[in-house]
């Protein structure tokens, strides 16, 4: 069993104005937490990757070729693998959501990874020349 306080784990940003978090990585799939904020995108993209989520805050309009449609708290979305769309945070407040990747987005996993130990090592040359960090 595996259990992590999201709060304890890095938050990076991965396009501009959206930041994302991997909660948890599996053999087939990944957790992975994106904040985006007010009025900001998620430009035109695709991956191999299935994608499911779920909206926690927000409203967002989806966009996958010719269809859009508005994602709001509570509502679940899945993106096929290989499919293009893009996702855009219509009115005041920031977009929080869970996405589910199958396979596993491995390049966010390394990338947190990597920012992990980059603050790890910050923090022990911190404490090491008598810095609060």
């Amino acid at each position: 069993m595996e259990i992590l306080a999201h709060s304890n784990l890095t938050k990076y940003e991965f396009f501009p104005d959206v930041f994302g978090r991997v909660l948890m990585n599996g053999e087939h799939m990944t957790f992975f937490l994106v904040e985006i904020l007010a009025g900001k995108r998620v430009p035109l993209h695709r991956h191999p990757h299935e994608q499911m989520g779920i909206c926690l805050a927000g409203e967002a309009e989806f966009i996958s070729g010719k269809d859009k449609r508005i994602v709001r708290k509570g509502m679940v979305y899945r993106m096929k693998p290989n499919e293009e769309h893009e996702v855009r945070v219509i009115g005041s407040e920031n977009g929080l959501f869970l996405d589910v990747f199958s396979p596993p987005r491995l390049e966010y996993v390394s990338k947190q990874k990597s920012l992990q130990e980059n603050q790890a090592k910050k923090a022990q040359i911190s404490r090491v020349a008598g810095i609060d960090g």
